[in-house]
């Protein structure tokens, strides 16, 4: 079901600074609560159970979060297929952020912890790039399925981290796209603080989406119900801050799309002096009205031209099978006007779309499909797409979101 623009208040405090001044401005009645399992027939994935977004601003520290998010209600188990490792794109990316941290904060010969490793490629990159002993802790983490030598050392944990895990010394705690699946952030980040303890130069580094690009570029694709948590650098370090790290570093990477932060553990509250980037609150709040009074136009303009293809007997299939490709066809509220999903992961291949149960198919299919629209749910891959399509000899128009 498409969504919806509205203003009103929460009757909800802010997850992050406990303010009450949070308002909804971003809705949709029914959406999948996961977009990354891998469901094996159709009816399953139609008939997956749904959830409700309602999307609030908190004026006073600058997070955004699902309101009505229930905690406890996306599945996160060996089902999950998140991974955008099968993309070089990606993985060059992940190569040279491993290099350039372990050289940065001297971590050669340091025990790394990641919470939320994914399938462990970044992990493999650290400990190839010469950090010492990891431990990777994800549930939905497949050991079986990792065969590189460099992880034969590499200690996995098939769970969520929690207190139970606080006796991990780790020099290094790592944690990737993880944070925003988390609805109680400063709860998560407290526990984290806590189990450091008295070890000042525990290095922390995270890695998450930048909220204020979705808000400017009305990227409603990127808004699903397992990332209940939106964070622009301001409310990011905020909230570090408010949780006893000081901020040792702050940017952006992988073409503005993600936020990359690095703290330590502080003794004193706020520590430290605010960095420039900081100061965002009304850039903030002109992107949430950006995107309140821009979505609903975006939104037919994509579903018009789908729709028009499809009634002059033309396919079309969106490039990218996981949460941005569910948020689309979600928000567009359309079915056969997108034939199918590709996708680069091959233990996608023949499962179906949570939600819109539309097939998810490899790449060499569309030799037999022929589809004269291609979309991209990301444009960072558009090259990479681009050098597929023509060593398949496929012709057709190639457009990203």
């Amino acid at each position: 079901m498409a969504g919806f623009t509205t203003d009103r208040p929460s009757d909800k405090p802010c997850p992050c600074c406990g303010g009450p001044n949070v308002r909804v401005f971003f809705g949709e009645d029914s959406v999948p609560r996961n977009s990354c399992l891998l469901l094996d027939d159709p009816d399953t994935a139609a008939g997956f159970p749904r959830g409700r977004l309602d999307i609030g601003f908190c004026d006073d520290c600058g997070f955004i979060t699902n309101t009505a998010f229930e905690p406890g209600s996306a599945e996160y188990s060996q089902r999950y297929e998140e991974t955008q490792g099968f993309s070089g794109r990606f993985m060059e990316f992940a190569k040279e952020l491993a290099q350039r941290w372990v050289e940065d904060y001297q971590l050669h010969d340091r025990t790394v912890l990641e919470i939320g490793c994914g399938k462990g490629e970044f992990l493999i990159e650290m400990a190839k790039a010469g950090a010492g002993h990891c431990i990777g802790i994800d549930p939905g983490v497949h050991p079986e399925r990792i065969d590189d030598p460099e992880a034969a050392d590499i200690e996995w944990i098939i769970d969520f981290y929690d207190e139970r895990y606080s006796h991990l010394d780790a020099d290094v705690v790592i944690c990737r796209h993880t944070l925003e699946h988390i609805p109680n952030v400063a709860e998560f980040l407290t526990s984290i603080r806590k189990a450091i303890g008295d070890r000042p130069d525990t290095v922390i580094l995270f890695e998450l989406p930048d909220v204020y690009r979705v808000l400017t570029e009305i990227a409603f694709w990127d808004i699903y119900h397992e990332h209940c948590s939106y964070f622009s650098l301001g409310s990011l370090a905020r909230v570090f801050r408010q949780t006893g790290f000081e901020v040792v570093e702050l940017g952006r990477e992988y073409d503005d799309q993600y936020l990359l932060i690095a703290a330590k553990p502080s003794t004193v509250p706020a520590a430290g002096e605010p960095l420039p980037e900081e100061d965002d609150l009304d850039d903030l709040r002109r992107g949430v009205e950006h995107f309140r009074t821009g979505y609903e136009a975006l939104v037919e303009d994509w579903r018009k031209r789908l729709v028009e293809l499809r009634e002059h007997d033309g396919k079309a299939v969106i490039w990218g099978s996981g949460s941005k490709g569910v948020s689309f066809i979600s928000n567009l509220d359309i079915s056969d006007e997108v034939v199918a999903a590709v996708d680069i992961n091959p233990h996608k291949w023949g499962k179906f779309m949570v939600g819109s149960n539309h097939e998810i198919i490899s790449p060499e299919s569309l030799t037999e499909i022929r589809p004269e629209l291609v979309v991209a749910m990301n444009p960072i891959y558009l090259g990479e797409i681009g050098d597929d399509l023509r060593k398949l000899g496929v012709d057709t128009t190639l457009l990203a979101l």
